[in-house]
């Protein structure tokens, strides 16, 4: 197999600072890690390294929820007012846990407030998400929703009489016997850490630290691949840990990974469908990616085959280190077949541009959407402050059709290339969907 030697080749090919892997294969664990953790400071990376795992944690507040559901603490199919009374959006529309779950509720989903750190911050945070704008009705499509799952972490810190990060350690870190974990600052400078890099340079991004508010949906976690592996473990044998302890039931286990929605869209690293937490893949595995600023997590779990394999980075170019190998791993250990990610078609089919021009304006970015005269579509995006801060600068992608009302980028970054899929509504589209359904300003 030779792990190590792969990774290194892959991550000196993407520019990638630092990176770690876990794989678990015919009943044994593998790993490796090569470069830095902090290119200021030279630390080497060691398969004991900590990464931000980003929106991977929102398969643990999954977990966490359905502990409750277990317990009959809640109902998937009940408002989120039945729990916490003060949830509220603009129009005062009802939205369920299940939608939550599964990213169907609706509403604004990059709302990044900082409302400090204290334990009450989740409580904050639902003040300041009163009122938040609808992007479509509940239930009528998917839309990535990261303030959908801070609200399912104030879910279970009320019921739970406790804050979220205590919720996690008692209720999956300790039953699954997770010891490489840091949730808030103070802990993970225990750890040999990863900072995230930016940038051509890659240069360490100074503020690792991001808001506690958003830890249910991915802001504080961080994690070695091989707890990742662990957690994926218990998914694979029903829901107990190694010990043998009953983290979830098999019911439950398999309710998770039964699709509740489709993803708008051509195939590719995002997942076809979605379950509840889980992203669906029809080629065979279920998982979660994530990204925080600079660092990014693949996971995939295998069922078939029982592999499991959970990849982070600090830097770079991660969708190489996809691309090069974590998905020739897969095929190497699975023997699945795994779908090609899309290309631009040598001969793009001329289609009528006029219905998917326009402006399409979300909570962190506007895009703007032309024509060209070659028959292809201009994307220009015009990050907010959010993504500024996050390294993203104004640029144009020139797309062209693929199938459907869907465009892919002539251009790859690090192998991979974009996609994005109209939603239409009266032979107009209404969406721009890149994973989120960016409504037409």
């Amino acid at each position: 197999m030779k792990l190590t030697e792969r990774l290194a080749e892959a991550a000196r090919a993407h520019g990638v600072p630092g990176a770690a892997i876990a794989l678990y294969v015919d009943g044994e664990l593998h790993e490796a890690a090569t470069g830095v953790v902090n290119r200021d400071t030279g630390v080497e990376t060691t398969t004991d390294s900590l990464f931000q795992v980003g929106s991977t944690t929102k398969v643990w507040t999954a977990a966490l929820v359905m502990q409750l559901v277990e317990e009959g603490l809640v109902e998937l199919d009940r408002p989120v007012t039945d729990y916490l009374p003060e949830f509220a959006v603009a129009d005062g529309a009802v939205v369920t846990v299940r939608q939550l779950l599964s990213h169907t509720g609706g509403f604004d989903g990059d709302l990044f407030e900082d409302t400090g750190r204290g334990d009450d911050c989740l409580d904050q945070y639902m003040g300041y998400l009163r009122g938040a704008g609808h992007v479509h009705a509940p239930g009528a499509m998917f839309s990535y929703c990261n303030a959908g799952y801070c609200v399912l972490g104030a879910i279970v810190a009320r019921l739970r009489g406790t804050t979220w990060e205590q919720a996690v350690r008692d209720h999956l870190y300790a039953p699954l016997g997770v010891t490489h974990a840091a949730l808030l600052g103070e802990e993970a400078v225990l750890f040999r850490t990863a900072v995230g890099h930016l940038g051509p340079d890659r240069t360490v991004h100074r503020q690792w630290q991001m808001p506690r508010s958003n830890a249910p949906a991915g802001s504080t976690m961080c994690l070695t691949p091989r707890e990742l592996v662990r957690f994926g473990r218990m998914f694979l044998a029903g829901g107990l840990s190694e010990s043998g302890d009953r983290v979830l039931s098999e019911e439950t286990v398999a309710a998770m990974r039964e699709q509740q929605v489709s993803v708008p869209g051509v195939s590719g690293l995002l997942g076809s469908g979605w379950g509840l937490g889980f992203e669906l893949f029809d080629w065979g595995a279920y998982g979660h990616d994530g990204g925080t600023v600079g660092q990014s997590t693949f996971w995939r779990i295998m069922p078939e085959s029982g592999v499991v394999l959970a990849m982070s980075a600090n830097g770079g170019g991660f969708a190489g280190l996809i691309t090069d190998l974590a998905l020739p791993l897969i095929r190497e250990t699975t023997g699945l077949d795994l779908p090609d990610l899309p290309v631009p078609p040598e001969s793009p089919q001329t289609v009528d541009l006029a219905p998917y021009t326009g402006v399409y304006e979300g909570p962190t970015a506007v895009w703007e959407v032309e024509g060209t005269p070659d028959g292809g579509l201009a994307i220009t995006l015009v990050p907010g402050e959010l993504m500024q801060d996050m390294g993203a600068t104004r640029s144009t992608t020139t797309y062209v059709h693929h199938s459907g009302d869907s465009f892919v980028a002539v251009e790859a970054e690090d192998g991979v290339h974009d996609s994005v899929t109209f939603v239409m509504r009266d032979g107009v589209a209404a969406y721009l969907h890149n994973s989120r359904a960016v409504p037409r300003a």
